[in-house]
């Protein structure tokens, strides 16, 4: 059996070869050189510095040596990888500079050129119409009134002259919350506010009220179980129902465009007399039998209104003998649909812009 072999020269080994090392060096460094971005020189970094580079292979026939010459060879090979590595941390920060400037002068930005903006929101239409609507009160010199959405049953019937077995008060039609003998429930409409501003402060009051109310709808094109309406309460000495009816053709022209109301007699628990209020139809101001806005007969339903009941003054410690009031309540969506055209209700909650920019002149 031959024993280990003693005189191995590493200079007959071609690749610890002192000019093939040269050469490897001298190939990646050219490789390196000729690398003009980012890519192009990690794959010369992988022919040149990885597992199956020239230099990892010679690398490897270091250990077929005898141990005499394994010195001398590991030292030629491991300073010329590091030459290698040097230039290649080199030229990598030579490309990466180059490349980021070729980036930023490409997306040269031109600040004096017209730019396309992204397309901006718009007003919601209900929201709209409520500020619309507040804007015409407080320039008549009324104060804008708001109140909890979760309101005592208290506040919202019995202060309101509503009777105990009112149908407004089953759960059909109100929504009350847990536990039932808290007596709490989300307002279905905003006198409340009224009640509360009676209690809260002097006289005289001239307040409107818009905010959200909720009631057990169906959800359809002409229901939705949330929706917004305002209202308005006068309390002084000498108010009539004049004063109600001069405020009412105020509001629709403001809101309409030079059109009146009517009254028709009707019931509420909370006014007396009362009255259901008609809008004229703004399209065609009842000369087109065939208008399907008010459907040919020029007035179009719009809310409720009424002298405020002396027992509702009552409630809230007022003498009905000194002071008398009016008030009166319409739909804020209703009014968007009568003023914009839209069909259904449902598509006030759906929270698509495009339709609030489809409804215009709705904010000032």
């Amino acid at each position: 059996m031959s024993g280990p072999n003693t005189s191995y020269d590493p200079v007959q080994v071609t690749p610890l070869n002192a000019e093939e090392v040269d050469r490897m060096v001298d190939a990646a460094i050219r490789a390196f050189a000729e690398a003009t971005t980012v890519a192009e020189l990690k794959e010369a970094r992988l022919a040149h510095t990885g597992e199956r580079s020239p230099l990892a292979l010679a690398n490897r026939e270091i250990g077929a040596l005898p141990p005499a010459a394994r010195k001398e060879a590991g030292a030629r090979v491991g300073k010329a990888r590091g030459r290698v590595n040097q230039a290649l941390k080199q030229r990598d920060e030579e490309v990466t500079a180059a490349e980021l400037e070729r980036r930023l002068a490409t997306e040269t930005v031109d600040v004096t050129l017209p730019a396309e903006l992204t397309p901006r929101g718009a007003i919601h239409p209900i929201t709209g119409m409520l500020d619309l609507v507040s804007d015409i009160f407080v320039a008549m010199g009324w104060e804008i009134a708001e109140g909890p959405e979760l309101e005592a049953e208290w506040l919202n019937f019995d202060a309101l002259n509503f009777p105990p077995d009112h149908p407004a008060r089953y759960l059909a039609d109100t929504l009350f919350v847990e536990p039932l003998a808290s007596h709490l429930l989300m307002r279905t409409h905003t006198s409340p506010v009224q009640a509360r501003t009676l209690i809260e402060r002097e006289l005289p009051v001239y307040i409107a009220c818009p905010g959200k109310v909720y009631r057990a709808d169906e959800f359809d094109a002409t229901h939705l179980p949330v929706f917004h309406q305002v209202e308005g309460l006068v309390v002084d000495k000498g108010i009539s129902m004049a004063h109600l009816k001069g405020t009412l053709d105020h509001l629709a022209s403001e809101l309409f465009g030079g059109v009146t109301t009517r009254f028709r007699p009707h019931f509420f628990p909370f006014t007396e007399p009362s009255a259901e209020v008609d809008l004229q139809c703004f399209i065609c101001r009842g000369e087109d039998a065939d208008c399907r806005t008010c459907g040919g007969n020029g007035w179009i339903e719009w809310g409720g209104c009424g002298v405020v009941n002396p027992r509702v003054l009552i409630a809230c410690g007022i003498d009905p003998d000194v002071y008398s009031g009016f008030a009166f309540g319409m739909g804020i969506d209703r009014g968007v649909m009568f003023r914009n055209g839209a069909t259904d209700l449902r598509d006030m909650v759906e929270g698509d812009v495009r339709f609030s920019r489809s409804l215009t002149g709705i904010a000032r």
